[in-house]
């Protein structure tokens, strides 16, 4: 009898525990796993610097950079580290041949970040692009974007960024081609004067270009 004794006390020090257990009410930080908390960080990064880049902060920028950040942007020039982000962004808007007066970007990610062990995640998504040219027109970009986040001294940073457009469908490309076509259309209406006038020339004055 001793062993079926033994077993009952256990069986019921077991419940005795999972009655206790239940009584207590689960606190806010048991409900949220590990990933969710890593996912909540990641949220944190992308809302941060998205802030960041609406304001034309770029000193805010910098801090969700790593130090040794690569990134490749829209025109494939490539930027490394946070003072070569800095000179790309002040020659881009605020230097003597500023190309852009002012941007903004609403951000879209596809899907959770991809994530490579603790401390590596790649994340992608899409973007829409409002630009204000220094020359003054308006335009919209939607474009895609591939990111490779590193956690450092216990903060996501972005360790990499990669931007890029539909070469086949674009603002620019639409604004070039009508500049083609009025070119195109000003060069044949050049064409046809020069043509007339080179015809009364030979035909001699007075005389009707045959």
């Amino acid at each position: 009898m001793k062993p079926i004794r033994t077993l009952l006390i256990v069986l019921l020090s077991i419940e005795a525990a999972c009655c206790a257990s239940a009584a207590v009410p689960a606190s806010a930080d048991t409900l949220v796993t590990p990933i969710e908390t890593v996912h909540n960080e990641l949220r944190t990064l992308r809302d941060g610097l998205l802030d960041a880049v609406n304001k034309g902060d770029i000193e805010k920028q910098l801090g969700f950079l790593h130090t040794n950040v690569v990134i490749t942007w829209h025109n494939a020039e490539v930027s490394r580290g946070r003072e070569g982000v800095r000179d790309y962004y002040n020659r881009m808007v605020n230097g003597p041949k500023k190309i852009v007066e002012s941007f903004r970007a609403d951000v879209k990610v596809d899907e959770l970040t991809i994530l490579h062990g603790e401390n590596t995640g790649i994340s992608f998504g899409s973007s829409k692009e409002h630009f204000k040219m220094a020359g003054g027109s308006n335009f919209e970009l939607d474009g895609r974007w591939t990111a490779t986040l590193i956690k450092e001294n216990g903060r996501w940073l972005i360790a990499s960024l990669h931007v890029s457009t539909n070469i086949f469908d674009n603002p620019l490309l639409n604004l070039a081609k009508r500049s083609l076509y009025w070119a195109s259309g000003g060069l044949l209406l050049v064409g046809l004067a020069v043509g007339w006038l080179i015809g009364r020339r030979r035909s001699g004055p007075g005389t009707t270009p045959r």
